[in-house]
């Protein structure tokens, strides 16, 4: 069977350091799978495309076009790479409202990198102090090795370079995809919007759990 890896990135610029970071990864979680022998197939998903139809997803409910299908590449995905930008010492509201449309339960069990970008060293605590949170209410799993790039890390040499940092967040995505155990069995199931819409609960029987007994 292939494994299935997406590369999320929130990169706005072009060209964009959020975005050959997320190369970076999807190149190195790529050669890491290969390397246990396993087929795997590497997407990359670029917000920035996709910021109008997320903003008509908030306002519908429902996904069209190339934000559908970046969420069903999401949904299918065997382990997530994230990175975003730093803005406002945390995530990008890109980022975030990406994460905000997918259903509840979709990201369960989900083996993921996370990484981030920024001008300065001094924003690298947003790895602990943001993302891993985040990742944790979505019921992912994060690796251990979260990957933050400044400015000066591109073309480092020295022993903490990016490059060592990026393989071995990768070799560790790795481990886990190598486990032969999937999420449904090891999390109970969550309602899915489609659930909701097949049965919806009556509106009377709503207002009698709430104690009101009138519509007004």
């Amino acid at each position: 069977m292939t494994t299935r890896i997406v590369v999320v990135s929130a990169g706005l610029s072009v060209p964009s350091s959020t975005k050959l970071l997320a190369d970076k990864l999807g190149d190195a979680v790529e050669r890491a799978v290969g390397a246990r022998g396993q087929e795997v197939d590497v997407e990359h998903v670029e917000l920035r495309p996709l910021a109008h139809a997320l903003a008509d997803h908030l306002l519908t409910g429902f996904p069209t076009g190339d934000l559908a299908r970046a969420i069903e590449a999401v949904r299918h995905a065997d382990g997530l790479v994230v990175v975003t930008p730093v803005f406002s010492a945390s995530y990008s509201g890109l980022f975030k409202t990406f994460f905000d449309v997918l259903e509840n339960g979709m990201l369960d069990g989900k083996p993921v990198v996370i990484a981030a970008t920024a001008g300065t060293a001094r924003h690298s605590l947003v790895l602990d102090h943001a993302l891993r949170p985040l990742f944790a209410y979505l019921r992912a799993v994060v690796v251990p090795t979260g990957v933050f790039a400044a400015s000066e890390d591109f073309g480092a040499t020295d022993d903490g370079s990016l490059d060592k940092r990026v393989e071995r967040a990768a070799g560790e995505l790795a481990a886990l995809l190598g486990v032969s155990t999937t999420p449904a069995a090891a999390t109970p199931h969550r309602r899915t919007l489609a659930d909701e819409f097949a049965a919806p609960t009556p509106f009377e029987q709503l207002l009698r759990e709430a104690g009101g007994d009138s519509v007004r």
